[in-house]
């Protein structure tokens, strides 16, 4: 009986933390263990301070015309959302982990994907813009589907990181192409992302990850590019 207390117990310590991190993650309460990636070259000030790019117009200086802080904050919105996702993803596939050292890497990956929530968060507002107005679907949906892969078991789940970080990779570097060039604080931020992405899905590779089915890459690819067409307008 006693054994039966302690793990209902147990997942009820992990709803709630899951509850507690769904609130941060949508609410933007986080704070990122890691100082947001710089440029290399000497730092702008509308590329630093919350507002200056509304008062710069001028490319030739670094800013951004109003044209190019459009297109920087809608891209940065759609990763916003991929980074809302990552939190619902990896935060389920911890819970339904089957040993502890997989819910170990799982919650430490969720960690360096909550520097790219506050990262993200904050260029958004230093573009004068807004996350998406969706989030909490977002934030269900891939919580669910993260459960779904975690029950499956720890090679699909691992397989699942595998697939989505790869595909979120190749996002982030067409988001590189697509860029504007003078935005070099989104282009740091980006280029970081990417590299801890593919971190990510070579150590799940590692950890042992089954190869998805091709009609599940598919399905998961196809509703990725549902998900971004829309988190760049709304």
């Amino acid at each position: 009986m006693l054994n039966m207390s302690t793990r209902s117990l147990n997942r009820l310590d992990h709803w709630l933390a899951a509850a507690d991190q769904a609130l941060r993650t949508l609410s933007g309460a986080v704070t990122a263990s890691r100082p947001a990636p710089r440029p290399a070259s000497a730092a702008h000030p509308s590329l630093a301070e919350p507002g200056a790019i509304s008062r710069e117009h001028t490319p030739a200086n670094g800013a951004l015309t109003e044209e190019q802080r459009q297109q920087s904050a809608a891209l940065m919105r759609v990763n916003h959302v991929g980074e809302v996702c990552a939190q619902a993803l990896y935060q389920a596939q911890a819970m339904t982990a089957r040993t502890p050292e997989l819910r170990d890497q799982m919650l430490h990956a969720a960690q360096e994907e909550l520097d790219h929530l506050a990262w993200t968060h904050q260029r958004l507002k230093q573009l004068n813009d807004r996350p998406s107005l969706l989030n909490p679907l977002w934030y269900a949906g891939a919580f669910a589907i993260g459960l779904a892969a975690g029950r499956a078991g720890d090679a699909v789940s691992l397989g699942f990181v595998v697939e989505t970080e790869r595909q979120v990779e190749e996002h982030l570097a067409g988001h590189l192409d697509r860029l504007p060039q003078q935005d070099l604080a989104s282009r740091a931020i980006v280029e970081q992302m990417r590299q801890d992405e593919a971190r990510h899905g070579r150590q799940a590779r590692e950890a042992g990850a089954a190869t998805l089915p091709s009609p599940v890459q598919a399905v998961m690819r196809a509703a990725a590019k549902v998900m971004t067409g829309t988190a760049h307008r709304i």
